[in-house]
């Protein structure tokens, strides 16, 4: 899993590529956390080059959702068809912001 970052709109938009699941997560968490203990409380997260997110993706999500409850914004884009399903059934696209492009999730 590779994160990319940049800023766009008072937004840090992270790119994810590759798989979110168990052996990736503890990873991506720590580099979230370091984000927001730096500040950052508003962003994107795009999921466009993510081929496969397992239930502990889904889990780093909703621990970020749950530290900027109230104090910042968490904003999903890009999910694939594969990606999406897990939203789905898991009832994660109807408790998080979801939205079908980058653009607009930061509109």
């Amino acid at each position: 899993m590779q994160l990319t970052s940049n800023e766009k709109n008072e937004y840090k938009v992270i790119e994810f590529e590759g798989s979110l699941d168990t052996a990736t997560s503890p990873a991506v968490e720590k580099q979230i956390n370091e984000f927001i203990d730096q500040g950052t409380l508003k962003f994107v997260f795009n999921f466009e080059k993510t081929k496969y997110m397992s239930s502990s993706g889904l889990r780093v999500l909703l621990a970020t959702a749950k530290k900027l409850k109230g104090k910042g914004e968490l904003k999903i884009s890009n999910l694939n068809e594969v990606i999406t399903e897990v939203f789905d059934v898991s009832g994660f696209s109807t408790i998080l912001n979801v939205y079908k492009t980058e653009e607009e999730a930061l509109s």
